[in-house]
């Protein structure tokens, strides 16, 4: 992704063949209201606080970050199920934050959702036959028999009995559910779908059926997945790229190798070095970068770089009030950090001498 000293996507984004969805200085923020009678509104909760990002054609966009931190409203917005309070999102060239009615219908028949929680993402009252067909129905795209043998034919690709289309949500696993939840987001043929956390409600043993389950779909219908996590050992096994965000904005987007090889902001850091390693000894000698303090409010957060207030390395007089933007700190990797490029910019990965000093 081109990234401009502004923070925003590059100009070159909107019009760059390998550019599915591009999302430019993307914000969500909910207002906070007082009064009964007279309501007026006294502030904003800031969920997204200027996102900018592309996702490719084909790839997996890995999205990570803290609960909280507005991984979820960002899929939500960029689908248009919620509204953004600016910003734009251009899918195939087209910006989608200014459809409405058909024409956005139009569009979303080409981007989907899988839903976190199996259990009440599917309509207790519908069978699973009319919740699949739903898609179907609303777009007009096939007649009743028409339906039925789409919905055989996707209960089958997931891996669900297609005889079972006349039962209901709660005769199925959570891990079934999930793959209906999967049958419905594929029945309208899209190409590009946000999976926001599909497999944090599920149970240990399942999450890796799910997971190889959505690589499979990927490889045999050409898709492109937005995936929302907070799970990194999840992420790095299945992104090609990956975004970090903290309280509303991303900090550090690169490569799979590149992030998890060589994180560059501090916060990127701190997260990687609590996952744990499958090696007891190695797991012993590392050290982990404990941060200090609990992440700001997002009604309220703090000036300049949002996370100086509990950043190891921040610099007084710079950290504390100036806005770092999203640059190109080196090819395919960029990061929102003012230390980055200095010379005395402290190493803190875990593993390293340097890190208890850090750290403590």
């Amino acid at each position: 992704m081109a990234v401009t000293p502004a923070g925003r996507a590059g100009e070159g984004d909107n019009v760059d063949g390998d550019a599915l969805v591009t999302v430019d200085d993307l914000a969500v923020h909910f207002p906070i209201t007082s009064g009964i009678v007279f309501r007026h509104t006294v502030g904003a909760v800031r969920a997204v606080d200027g996102v900018s990002l592309t996702v490719k054609r084909g790839e997996t966009l890995g999205l990570v970050g803290e609960s909280g931190c507005g991984k979820s409203t960002t899929g939500r917005a960029i689908l248009q199920l919620i509204r953004p309070t600016r910003g734009r999102v251009l899918y195939e060239g087209t910006d989608l934050a200014h459809l409405r009615g058909r024409a956005l219908r139009r569009q979303r028949r080409r981007m989907q959702m899988i839903f976190q929680d199996p259990y009440a993402s599917l309509n207790s009252r519908m069978t699973v036959g009319d919740i699949v067909g739903e898609p179907l129905l609303v777009h007009r795209l096939r007649d009743r028999a028409g339906r039925h043998e789409r919905v055989r034919e996707l209960l089958q690709t997931v891996g669900i009995n297609p005889n079972t289309q006349n039962r209901y949500p709660h005769e199925f696993s959570g891990g079934q559910r999930q793959r209906i939840g999967i049958a419905r987001a594929l029945a309208v043929e899209p190409n590009f779908i946000v999976c926001d956390e599909p497999i944090s409600a599920l149970d240990v043993s399942i999450r890796a059926q799910i997971i190889n389950l959505l690589q499979a779909l990927q490889r045999e219908f050409g898709l492109t997945y937005l995936f929302i996590a907070h799970d990194l050992s999840v992420v790095r096994h299945i992104s090609d790229r990956v975004a970090v965000m903290y309280l509303g904005r991303v900090v550090e987007l690169a490569a799979n190798a590149g992030l998890y090889g060589e994180p560059l902001h501090p916060y990127t850091q701190a997260l990687l070095s609590a996952v744990p390693i499958p090696d007891p000894e190695a797991e012993e000698r590392r050290r982990a970068v404990v941060l200090q303090g609990d992440v700001p409010s997002p009604a309220d957060p703090p000036p300049g770089c949002h996370f100086h207030t509990r950043c190891p390395a921040m610099r007084k007089g710079l950290c504390d009030r100036e806005d770092p933007a999203l640059r190109e700190a080196r090819p395919g990797h960029s990061v929102a950090c003012h230390l980055v490029t200095e010379s005395d910019y402290p190493r803190i990965r875990a593993g390293e001498d340097d890190l208890a000093e850090v750290a403590g």
